[in-house]
C-alpha cells in the first residue's frame, strides 16, 4: 500500500478514536457527573489502551500510540470524575441529613 494512504488511514483512525469519546467527556465536564458510566468498563478500556500503546511503541506505529494515549486521557478524566463524585455526598443526601437534624 502506498505510504501516503497508510498515513491517511492511521491519521483517520486516530481522529475517529479520539473524537469517539469527546461527547461523553463534554457531558461529564458539563454535569460534573459520570454516575451512568460503568467504572469497570473504564478500567478495562484504559487497560486495553495501555496495551495498544505499548504495542504501537513496539512496532513503531505513532498513530496507534497517539490514538490510545488520547483516549486513555479522556477515559482517565471520566473515571476521575466518577470516583470524585462517588466520594462526595450528593446534594439530595446532604439535604436529607439536614432535614433529619431539624
Amino acid at each position: 500500500m502506498d505510504e501516503l494512504w497508510i498515513g491517511i488511514l492511521g491519521a483517520t483512525g486516530t481522529i475517529l478514536s479520539s473524537v469517539s469519546l469527546t461527547p461523553q467527556v463534554v457531558r461529564t465536564w458539563r454535569t460534573r457527573s459520570a454516575t451512568d458510566i460503568s467504572a469497570m468498563w473504564l478500567v478495562f478500556a484504559m487497560g486495553s489502551m495501555l496495551i495498544w500503546t505499548a504495542y504501537g511503541g513496539l512496532i513503531g506505529a505513532p498513530a496507534v500510540i497517539l490514538a490510545n494515549v488520547l483516549c486513555f486521557i479522556q477515559c482517565g478524566y471520566i473515571l476521575f470524575v466518577k470516583w470524585r463524585s462517588r466520594s462526595a455526598p450528593s446534594a439530595s443526601a446532604a439535604d436529607h441529613a439536614a432535614n433529619l437534624a431539624n
